[in-house]
């Protein structure tokens, strides 16, 4: 069979549940079970040995349990020694493979992030990290082939892995602020959406001092029924804004299903995400790091580059995709640059200290004891990022191409778009661009930018626009209006009604 199309970048993800009209299951029993006979055919060859240790765990959807079933009953049968950790974190499974007493072959982590109800998927990871792309093309390989380790059943067992995972980072908070305790008296409210990320507020927080009460969907629920689990969400921002306001909280936390990405809310009820975390965390580990580049994915405004280029970091601006950023921070640091922080506006970060995991709790804890410290030396965390200049504007325009090769016709509006930029007045190509073309518009032309790109995975070319006047993101598409109406298969409807 043909699995490939099931393929996400470095993840697995398909439909696991009915409920969707036009959204049939392609994540069904034959597909998991082949794809856990695939993961043990790749597992074995990286390792070079048979009588491998595999755990697995899985966020709060649910398919979770029938998808864990079966990925694990393949791989018992291809002769793996499998634990099912039940109810875990993305990040928690990665330091299964790394954490003394653990130290696991390989792990699955069963979550399709933020995605609907009906979505689920698998993660992978050895003590390397998170498998690559090339990695999930090969597991999809062996899955459609009629192939087998040729081991003799192996063995399942159950235990957890939460109790653990937690107490790693609420000792790093203790050690870093040398306190048992350091956050009592503070009150500190989590929104989890009824993911996974719930243990926060009793396994991390509580223990440190902290007060928890106000927290919101702490209980695991695959139906989502109050918002969806996601930092960008706008609904789920409200949420946890609401919870800051309603306790006084010194800070509110909220998490994705999977916990590899988060998002806050400070005391004074502003939000700390997209460009603002990355400029807090940027703050940071400058101080701690003085002169260290920070890779951000392509749609980062020219204000936070002004903010870290002010605090003495360098800002990388590199492509979209959250395993684009950290392989490019690894790369740099390979190359001798010192790169301590890769992060995408999404809320996806990893830092060099935690093996370059993206970590929602791991980003979250490095806020609390920069929060302890602040309050030993008399200074908060919004005073951290007051100078940072923040757009008057922005918007996205997702336009969807409407041709078969949609990568070839997207690139070819790109090219063609780089060539009209370099004539228009009051028009500059944005240097050193990694990923479509960015162009930076003078006050006379709308006073910021615009950056048109080919989606990583769909026929889509995204358009984000900034600008640092009121009305000036009308006035950079109306420049650009003129541009994409030439392009027929390019629906830009909404795009070029904006423009008017």
């Amino acid at each position: 069979m043909d699995y490939s199309n099931l393929q996400n970048g470095s993840d697995i993800r398909g439909v696991a549940l009915d409920g969707i009209a036009g959204q049939p299951i392609t994540l069904t029993e034959q597909a998991c079970r082949d794809i856990g006979r695939g993961f043990a055919l790749w597992l074995q060859g990286k390792c070079g040995k048979t009588d491998l240790r595999v755990a697995v765990g899985r966020d709060s959807r649910l398919s979770g349990p029938a998808l864990c079933g079966w990925i694990c009953d393949a791989m018992v049968q291809q002769g793996l020694h499998v634990t099912d950790f039940g109810m875990a974190s993305t990040p928690a499974m990665f330091m299964a493979t790394i954490t003394e007493g653990y130290r696991f072959d390989g792990t699955v982590m069963i979550t399709a992030s933020h995605l609907p109800f009906n979505r689920n998927g698998f993660k992978f990871f050895t003590a390397d990290g998170g498998l690559e792309k090339g990695d999930i093309k090969q597991i999809l390989s062996f899955a459609g082939q009629d192939a087998s380790t040729g081991s003799q059943p192996g063995t399942l067992a159950q235990a957890s892995f939460m109790d653990t995972y937690a107490a790693i980072l609420a000792d790093n908070i203790r050690a870093a602020t040398g306190e048992e305790k350091p956050l009592d008296g503070m009150r500190i409210v989590v929104d989890a959406g009824n993911g996974a990320g719930g243990f926060y507020a009793d396994k991390v927080l509580k223990p440190l001092g902290a007060n928890t009460d106000g927290s919101r969907y702490l209980d695991p629920d695959g139906s989502f029924p109050n918002h969806i689990p996601n930092p960008e969400d706008k609904e789920a921002m409200e949420s946890i804004t609401e919870a800051v306001q309603e306790t006084g909280a010194d800070l509110g936390i909220i998490f994705d299903t999977d916990v590899d990405r988060a998002g806050a809310v400070l005391s004074d009820g502003s939000e700390l995400n997209r460009n603002r975390i990355i400029a807090m965390l940027a703050a940071i580990l400058l101080r701690e790091h003085p002169g260290t580049t920070i890779v951000t994915d392509s749609i980062t405004s020219t204000g936070l580059a002004k903010f870290i280029e002010d605090k003495g970091g360098v800002h990388h601006r590199f492509k979209r995709g959250y395993r684009n950023v950290i392989n490019e921070s690894i790369r740099l640091n390979a190359q001798g640059q010192d790169s301590q922080l890769a992060i995408e506006t999404s809320g996806h970060g990893a830092l060099k200290e935690n093996y370059f995991l993206d970590d929602g709790a791991y980003l979250v804890t490095k806020l609390l004891i920069e929060l302890a410290r602040g309050r030993k030396l008399g200074y908060t965390l919004e005073s951290l990022i007051a100078e940072l200049e923040e757009p008057a504007e922005s918007a996205e325009f997702r336009m969807n191409i409407q041709v078969a090769d949609f990568k070839s016709y997207g690139q070819k509006v790109i090219d063609e778009l780089t060539a009209y930029a370099t004539n228009q007045p009051g028009w500059s190509l944005a240097p050193s661009n990694y990923e479509g073309v960015r162009v930076n518009l003078d006050e006379a032309h709308g006073n910021g930018w615009f950056l048109l790109r080919l989606s990583l995975h769909d026929p889509l070319l995204p358009l984000n626009i900034e600008s640092n006047s009121l009305g000036g993101t009308q006035k950079i598409a109306s420049e650009l209006a003129a541009f994409i109406s030439r392009y027929t298969e390019l629906d830009a409807a909404k795009f070029l009604a904006f423009a008017q």
